[in-house]
């Protein structure tokens, strides 16, 4: 696996040159790097440059950051229109410990928060939101087909351009999924963070339903649906929407007992999301559904009846 990765970076790699790109201001940052907004002097065009510190192995081998390159680098060959775009690669050794890696993505200027904020009141009307949503779950479909969890879908890592066109992207968190893998067990913004990773149980594809199913009620409310201050204050603002779920659906490979949370019976989405329609309801609790094993899968919910036309107003 090692010296596959490592073939894989050298090839990204080869033709990189980090002179070529000019930052030109910061656009964002976080725990996995810093953001910029740059211009290609060879072709004039803008770009977003991710800078990424890592620490190196023994070998002097950012593992890590050559598995997202490898993992964008598999995605770029089928070129989809909703994820950005990796363009280069570009790696500095800063220390026997520590390499810069940049990687330089097609640049849009603005995200989804950006996006819904900008939005005049009321906010975007419902055949937009349907628009973006479609497009959204075409691309979590796309990843979820090639076994790739994003796990951190939330607006900030959801581009739209200037055409509405959506493109996901920040894959820091992302992973290549098989069923013999180790996972982190605290992943996924708390805002957005599904009911297995809260409990630290084990987990898919399913938990970027579950963000996917926050971000489509957020789009409607122009605010976060479940806004907890902590894992179990997340939990429990859950709770208050969908209702405890039945014993039988509690996770028994979890310490946090379902007695720890009051008896809450599941209330009706559309007194969180007035402006829903009826069949967008109905797609939206099929995302949020406590057991990840029962929530719609993307492929499925580019087929739910929301999509089509003459649906009632509940």
């Amino acid at each position: 696996m090692i010296i596959c990765l490592t073939v894989c970076l050298n090839v990204v790699m080869a033709n990189c040159t980090s002179v070529q790109y000019e930052p030109v201001a910061e656009i964002g940052g976080g725990a996995y790097g810093t953001v910029y907004k740059a211009r290609d002097t060879e072709s004039g065009k803008f770009v977003a440059l991710k800078n990424v510190r890592v620490q190196t192995d023994q070998n002097g081998l950012p593992v890590s950051t050559v598995r997202e390159v490898a993992l964008l680098k598999r995605m770029e060959q089928f070129d989809h229109p909703n994820v950005v775009r990796l363009m280069d690669v570009c790696a500095t050794q800063r220390s026997d410990q520590e390499t810069k890696v940049t990687l330089v993505f097609e640049h849009v200027d603005q995200d989804l928060k950006t996006y819904l904020e900008k939005a005049p009141a009321p906010g975007l009307s419902s055949d937009r939101i349907k628009d973006l949503m479609r497009q959204l779950l075409s691309g979590l479909a796309f990843l979820h087909s090639n076994h790739v969890m994003h796990r951190d879908l939330k607006p900030e890592n959801i581009l739209v351009t200037s055409q509405g066109q959506v493109k996901l992207a920040d894959f820091g968190l992302a992973k290549i999924y098989s069923c013999h893998m180790a996972l982190t067990p605290v992943v996924v913004t708390l805002w957005y963070r599904p009911p297995e990773v809260l409990l630290q149980s084990c987990y898919a594809t399913p938990v970027d339903i579950w963000s996917t199913g926050c971000i489509f009620a957020e789009m409607f409310r122009r605010k976060p649906l479940f806004c907890g201050e902590s894992e179990m204050d997340q939990l429990g603002k859950i709770f208050e929407v969908i209702g405890l779920p039945p014993q039988g659906e509690w996770p028994t490979d979890v310490t946090v007992q379902r007695k720890n949370f009051p008896h809450l019976k599941a209330r009706s989405i559309t007194d969180f999301v007035p402006e829903i329609n009826e069949q967008g309801a109905k797609l939206l609790m099929q995302m949020l559904t406590f057991d990840p094993l029962k929530r719609i899968s993307a492929l499925n919910a580019l087929e739910h009846p929301y999509f089509q036309d003459g649906e009632k107003k509940s």
